[in-house]
């Protein structure tokens, strides 16, 4: 099963643009240029809100918006793979905290990008929810 498609075109130095079906990123190192592990992060906190959301809409879970915060770190030894990978889920205004907690964890286990990247990080989950 075919993924996307994605295409990248850098000049000499490490500046860049990444072109996608649906739009454009700026990369490397110039104005408001993305690097590798932003680009990574992105992509593991899209698939996984994508993932919870479309699990905690089965379960007819609402809540009015949510924020999410991707972080790693990286081993020193060479190759300096990811070691550890923190996502943090604030849900506002949950209809159901246990149940979006449960949703939330299938969405990490069935979140192809969280699978990929945990075969080299130990990844964390941390669920917040607040009122506003």
């Amino acid at each position: 099963m075919a993924v996307d498609n994605v295409k990248l075109s850098f000049n000499p130095s490490f500046q860049g643009t990444m072109t996608t079906p649906t739009g454009s990123v700026v990369l490397g190192d110039q104005d408001n240029g993305v690097q590798p592990y932003h680009l990574l992060f992105g992509a593991l906190g899209s698939c996984f809100y994508a993932t919870f959301l479309s699990i905690s809409l089965k379960k007819r879970l609402t809540f009015s918006r949510a924020e999410l915060e991707v972080s790693g770190t990286k081993r020193t030894e060479v190759p300096p793979t990811l070691e550890h990978t923190k996502i943090h889920l604030v849900v506002f205004n949950p209809s159901d905290e246990e149940q979006l907690i449960k949703s939330a964890e299938l969405g990490a286990k069935f979140c192809s990008i969280h699978e990929t990247i945990s075969k080299v990080a130990k990844m964390e989950l941390v669920v917040e929810f607040k009122t506003e």
